[in-house]
């Protein structure tokens, strides 16, 4: 017979907990038990918040300027990614008020804290592959968030992983949009 762990040494009783609720009431959402860095997951999420502006920004600009015989279904996606973008970008700025912080919105400089470009525009194909380009980019991206936070901030870390699954589902259409126009897979 092996000896089982002692399952009950892992939790805290609840006095503890109740007198550790009560403390700190200024700390809001971070409680003693967070372990992770809640100014350096700020900066984070600062960033994680420009990138999905800028994501925003581009799909809506692309939505508004693609032409040509099938520019309506593609433009319908865009806007729909638009749309996925803006609510990934409130997650994050939620998250940095639970933490204490002020989400940065200000426009200026936004490009520059973003991980992702903006873009030019271009043809329909020239787009899809802007867009498909920045998916990839932010899923390496949150990835590596992902792998930062681990479980040391447990909330961030899901939230990013639902972000991230939305991001590969998306490069996923942008993919199937460019081989559909292109004929050939664009990635091998």
């Amino acid at each position: 017979m092996t000896d089982q762990p002692d399952k009950s040494a892992f939790l805290t009783d609840v006095e503890t907990l109740r007198a550790r609720a009560k403390a700190s009431l200024e700390d809001g959402a971070v409680t003693a038990m967070y372990r992770g860095d809640a100014g350096k997951t700020i900066e984070l999420l600062q960033t994680v918040v420009a990138t999905e502006l800028v994501c925003v920004l581009r799909y809506q600009m692309h939505a508004i300027a693609a032409e040509g015989i099938t520019s309506e279904s593609v433009s319908a996606e865009f806007e729909e990614h638009a749309k996925s973008e803006h609510a990934h970008m409130l997650l994050a700025a939620n998250r940095i008020d639970q933490l204490g912080g002020i989400p940065n919105l200000n426009p200026e400089g936004l490009a520059s804290r973003s991980a992702t470009e903006y873009g030019e525009g271009g043809n329909l194909v020239e787009m899809i592959k802007q867009n498909l380009i920045a998916e990839r980019l932010v899923i390496e991206h949150y990835q590596e968030l992902i792998r930062y936070f681990g479980q040391d901030d447990p909330t961030t870390r899901i939230m990013l992983e639902h972000i991230l699954a939305d991001e590969e589902d998306h490069a996923s259409d942008m993919h199937d949009l460019l081989v559909a126009h292109e004929g050939q897979p664009f990635l091998a």
